[in-house]
């Protein structure tokens, strides 16, 4: 004969109500983590590119500024724009976009109107396959792009490939253009090192196809390359071959004596201040640049030249807080 247990009476719970309710609260909010976890596991291993891109809207928004679009031209613009006071335009360099300036920016837009295009043809601004995106076009949309935003006149910051376009552009367009900042500028005279004469060799840098192609051009313009988990680097890998042929083929127009010295023939008729800044151990455009840049300033009426420590061919991201500065002294001095 079996005899059912009686089940012992629950005792109750005498805990404070907070108590409770505060205990049932952090039992919600770590499910919540784990699952949060879970799917950032996921995203990371099957969606890596999503999460670059939630970096560069997190980015964005620590820096105050909104992703925006508009066309002008033949070009679909994208770009960022946030902050009151005057405007300062920001330009990126080759094979690269505008989240480069986004940790510079934070340093900016508490005093400027700050606004930073993806050139075209680059990040997530439009391209046409046949177009011409060398030097002289891409200073012509860049005024189509002015036009449309409605900007009258800036101080113009460009970083490599960008500072060889905002060069062109500021003689172009001197009413538009209050002052100019060349970084590591593209577009002059300097002396020769070893990417140089990887790129007489016929080799392109900036193509890879695995994360040894990757880390190796990153130690290239990185004085301490940035540690980027695995999948990411495979997201930005994936980027890249995406535009091989356009990297490719704009990389061999910006090799031509034209284009690759476009900055030589124009500075001497620049009517505005300009500023140089360049990293002392610049390994892509050696820092005898700016010699060149200061020697051939005849028309500028000021005439700066900054040389940054520890960092290479990218201030902006190296040094973010000093570009910062140095962009804010200069734009308040002028």
């Amino acid at each position: 004969m079996s005899m059912a247990r009686t089940p012992k009476p629950v005792a109750p719970d005498t805990r404070p109500l907070w108590q409770r309710l505060l205990l049932r609260r952090l039992k919600f909010l770590v499910v919540v983590a784990v699952v949060l976890g879970l799917g950032a596991g996921l995203v990371y291993v099957f969606a890596p590119a999503m999460l670059l891109k939630a970096d560069a809207a997190r980015q964005a928004m620590s820096a105050h500024l909104e992703k925006k679009s508009i066309v002008a031209g033949d070009t679909t613009w994208s770009y960022y724009e946030g902050g009151d006071g005057p405007t300062i335009v920001l330009l990126h360099g080759f094979a690269s976009n505008k989240e480069t300036w986004l940790e510079t920016a934070k340093g900016l837009t508490e005093h400027f109107h700050v606004v930073i295009p993806d050139l075209p043809g680059w990040g997530e601004s439009s391209r046409h396959d046949d177009g011409d995106y060398g030097i002289p076009a891409q200073a012509d949309r860049l005024e189509s792009f002015a036009a449309a935003i409605g900007v009258q006149r800036f101080l113009l910051v460009g970083q490599s490939m960008g500072g060889a376009i905002a060069g062109v552009y500021a003689d172009r367009h001197p009413e538009r253009v209050a002052s100019l900042v060349l970084m590591s500028s593209f577009g002059l005279t300097a002396k020769g090192n070893d990417f140089v004469r990887d790129v007489k060799a016929g080799n392109n840098p900036f193509v890879y196809h695995d994360r040894a192609g990757l880390e190796a051009l990153l130690a290239r313009i990185f004085v301490k390359p940035p540690h980027i988990p695995g999948r990411l680097e495979d997201a930005l890998i994936a980027r890249n071959e995406k535009d091989h042929a356009f990297i490719e083929r704009t990389f061999e127009e910006l090799k031509e004596p034209a284009q690759a010295y476009s900055l030589d023939p124009v500075i001497g008729k620049l009517s505005m201040p300009v500023l140089g800044i360049w990293c002392h151990d610049d390994k892509v455009i050696d820092v005898s640049a700016l010699d060149t840049l200061r020697a051939g300033l005849k028309s500028s009426p000021s005439i700066g030249a900054t040389v940054l420590n520890g960092c290479n061919h990218m201030p902006m991201l190296e040094k973010p807080v000093e570009t910062a500065r140095i962009i804010t002294g200069f734009a308040l001095a002028h």
